[in-house]
């Protein structure tokens, strides 16, 4: 146990975290020059081809100094803000963590607010100064940073580059000198944090655990502290770069465990595993439950596959804890789920990974949030309203309320104006203003959350070109000028685009909604009226022109008589055509809704 180290790499997006676990794989001799590529721990086919991690990856390394072996277990994190669950994990089956930071950009906004996640862990922090080896490096001016942001000394900041292999000696020595070996008891009862789970549709669900005591053994009867269930380990192992199987894993370790589990519900990131026999007095704390930022509606493009939908949500939720799920129908679309996603790219990776890992084509509706209607005849009870079809009618409600959000933005002096402005026209008013350093400033908004929901998080990043973090916790629902917004095609009603909006905004909006579904929705054999509507009140028009098929083509000269006979003719065609027609809505409609400016 005193050989020991579980530490984990956090950094802002693009710093070179992946990079340089490559480095420490290769150096370490745990990945053959030949088994090395470009994100060695990014296993799936998105990370590559988008070049950032999703998932956190845990992977075991043997490293001998002064003829001492020592285990090295490190959890490679993502650096999207979206992804941050994954890091919150991730650090807590760690006892250190290396704070990377980019040579040539410096201290950024994920740097901030991952470092507080690990000081919250009381873990120890490796600063390391990645990409030397760029011709933009300011190392000097970025040493300073770091300086003020972790109060260090100057000379624990280790030079590095995950590219040509610069200081990875350094970075493991430092790994080994100065993060602590694993606290814990051998001899206690089986105490293990489960920090992650995949599902294998060969071998059913496979957990990813820490010991904290105790030790596992091959076939012991375990028990899963939060659900209840018992199980026997059929298989248990660590984590090389293929799981390694071993008879006993013991206290400090990172390991996984097989015991032919098939229902995801079964397994609860952040649960105890214990013996069943001597079980271990205390739980280990959990994890925070995950707050969604994004509210949509998923559903199958054939209802049909509801229930295959049902099952491939389920385990992509074992994969993935931070999304949340719950069944809900629709008039336009059928049975399908709300649910709650971490920001827009979180909500776009799911999306792709239903339709990658399991084969499910699906169709996201427009994001929104729950609202609280008070009915005038029962004005002490809420109804809760989680679509925009639950809404009651205007002249049935007494008043609507919204959530409301106490949002924090950490950014850069240079940027506090553009951010205001943008907070200001999301009906967001200002609270305080601190500045935390002479270039780092703290603003507090109280804002409604539909407002976030949309694109806020997009559009903070583009304001403040990245180096903007933001957290919210909610503080309640107040009353507010909400309409609901109808979208209709050819008369009817489609339900997945509509929205509750705030009156101010409903005009401006209906009218952009009309115009982007002009320009998307393909041109049929007849005329598409698109309007949107309050109530019974029309707000905005688009007509989208019908094919027309040149009917008088075989008219070769003659009377113009006989042509326009035939235009008469076409022209009562689509009018019959219109009435009993079917508009088809492209996938990329209902999501280009949420990129409205």
């Amino acid at each position: 146990m005193e050989n020991i180290r579980n530490f984990c790499i956090i950094a802002h997006i693009d710093h070179g975290k992946s990079t340089l676990a490559d480095r420490l794989l290769q150096t370490t001799g745990t990945v053959t020059d030949r088994e090395i590529k470009e994100q060695t721990l990014d296993d799936m086919d998105i990370e590559r081809e988008r070049g950032i991690t999703i998932k956190s990856h845990a992977i075991q390394m043997k490293y001998i100094r002064d003829g001492i072996d020592y285990t090295l277990n490190l959890i490679d994190t993502p650096g999207h803000v979206d992804f941050s669950y994954e890091v919150s994990r991730s650090i807590a089956a760690c006892e250190g963590a290396l704070l990377i930071v980019d040579a040539a950009q410096g201290i950024q906004a994920q740097t901030i607010s991952n470092l507080y996640l690990a000081l919250d862990h009381d873990l120890t922090i490796i600063p390391i100064l990645n990409k030397m080896d760029l011709p933009g490096a300011e190392p000097e001016a970025v040493k300073d940073q770091i300086e003020e942001l972790i109060l260090c000394e100057r000379e624990d900041i280790i030079p590095a580059s995950g590219k040509t292999g610069m200081g990875v000696l350094d970075i493991l020595n430092a790994v080994i000198d100065r993060i602590p070996a694993p606290k814990g008891d051998p001899k206690a009862s089986l105490k293990a944090l489960i920090f992650d789970s995949v599902f294998n549709p060969f071998r059913g669900i496979i957990a990813y655990y820490r010991i904290m005591d105790g030790e596992l053994n091959k076939r012991d009867h375990i028990k899963f502290m939060n659900t209840g269930k018992s199980y026997y380990a059929e298989e248990i192992g660590v984590l090389k770069l293929k799981p390694e199987i071993r008879q006993t894993v013991k206290t400090g370790d990172v390991g996984y465990i097989i015991c032919s589990i098939k229902e995801a519900k079964e397994v609860k990131v952040g649960d105890t595993i214990t013996i069943t026999n001597s079980p271990t007095e205390i739980a280990i704390d959990g994890f925070e439950d995950v707050k969604p930022m994004v509210f949509a509606g998923i559903f199958p493009v054939d209802t049909e596959d509801f229930e295959e939908l049902r099952d491939s949500m389920g385990k992509l939720q074992l994969n993935d804890a931070s999304l949340v799920f719950e069944p809900e129908s629709s008039a336009a679309l059928g049975f399908g789920f709300r649910c709650g996603f971490l920001g827009m790219l979180h909500m776009e990776i799911i999306q792709e990974r239903l339709e990658r890992e399991f084969g499910m084509t699906v169709i996201t509706t427009v994001p929104n949030v729950s609202y609280h209607a008070y009915l005038k005849k029962e004005p002490d009870n809420i109804v809760i309203v989680n679509n925009p079809t639950d809404l009651p009618e205007p002249n049935y409600y007494d008043r609507l309320e919204e959530p409301y959000i106490n949002a924090q933005i950490i950014t850069a002096g240079d940027y506090v104006g553009a951010i205001m402005s943008l907070c200001i026209d999301k009906r967001g008013t200002i609270k305080n203003q601190v500045y935390l350093t002479s270039d780092r400033v703290e603003l507090t908004f109280e804002m409604p959350m539909a407002e976030v929901v949309f694109d806020f998080y997009d559009k903070l990043k583009s304001v403040s070109r990245g180096y903007a973090s933001f957290d919210y916790h909610p503080i309640g629902y107040r009353e507010s000028q909400l309409v609901k917004l109808d979208i209709m095609l050819n008369g009817k009603v489609v339900d997945a685009l509509s929205a509750v909006i705030h009156r101010d905004k409903a005009y401006s909006f209906g009218k952009k909604i009309c115009e982007k579904l002009r320009e998307l929705i393909p041109r049929h054999q007849f005329e598409i009226p698109i309007q949107a509507a309050i109530g019974a009140k029309v707000i905005s028009r688009e007509n989208i022109r019908a094919m027309r098929k040149d009917v008088t083509a075989k008219c070769y000269g003659g009377d113009i008589s006989r042509k326009r006979k035939l235009l008469e003719k076409q022209k009562k065609g689509k009018k019959r055509m219109r009435s009993v027609g079917n508009v088809e809505i492209p996938q990329s409609a209902f999501m280009a809704v949420l990129k409205l400016d």
